[in-house]
């Protein structure tokens, strides 16, 4: 599995979300962005060690820290390996006594262990190219839909193609970072895409 190493590039929410918030993940040596949708409860936990907060009691990812430090384990990275049915699935690789193992994990609590102990995210190549947004893609999307908007009268009132219209609200919503909805409009590109094909 051909694995590409990511960083976090932030965290966002929109009024609309109802709670959730978008993880974003952006390639370290590519221009590609990965939003996760995921729950307040995750976004703090991973907000308040980026800030380097200490909360009076532990939380339950320190506790997860502090179990591997007790049982002699390092975690080594963390992957995000599957997207099946738009849920993305993590693993946290660790070893232990001399043994390389894993667990499953959502990858909003394998992003939140991964900031406590130091680790490397990777995100496997399947899932960047199903999923990832390309920032340069989104920016060619954004000069064309600037273009439109400096067409003649007569030519503004001839009918965008749907794929054209999505195109557009997705370049959009990159370059005012709304993650949420960015993923929400990938995946209906890709879809009317798949049924064009």
């Amino acid at each position: 599995m051909d694995l590409v190493q990511v960083d976090i590039i932030g965290l966002s929410t929109s009024p609309s979300s109802g709670g959730a918030y978008a993880l974003v993940l952006g390639e370290v040596d590519g221009s590609r962005r990965l939003p996760i949708i995921i729950g307040a409860f995750e976004a703090q936990a991973i907000a308040l060690e980026l800030e380097k907060i200490q909360p009076p009691r532990p939380m339950t990812h320190d506790l997860i820290r502090d179990l591997y430090d007790a049982v002699g384990g390092e975690v080594t990275d963390i992957v995000i390996d599957e997207l099946r049915e738009g849920t993305f699935f993590a693993k946290i690789r660790y070893t232990v006594n001399g043994s390389d193992e894993h667990l499953d994990s959502r990858p909003s609590d394998a992003v939140a262990v991964a900031v406590r102990v130091g680790a490397p995210i990777f995100v496997s190549e399947a899932v960047l190219e199903e999923a990832g947004i390309p920032i340069d893609e989104a920016d060619e999307l954004a000069e064309i839909e600037s273009s439109s908007e400096e067409e003649p009268e007569e030519q503004k009132d001839e009918p965008k193609t749907d794929l054209e219209r999505l195109q557009a609200a997705l370049a959009k919503a990159i370059s005012e970072e709304n993650y949420e909805r960015a993923a929400s409009l990938r995946d209906e590109i890709n879809k009317m895409i798949g049924s064009q094909n």
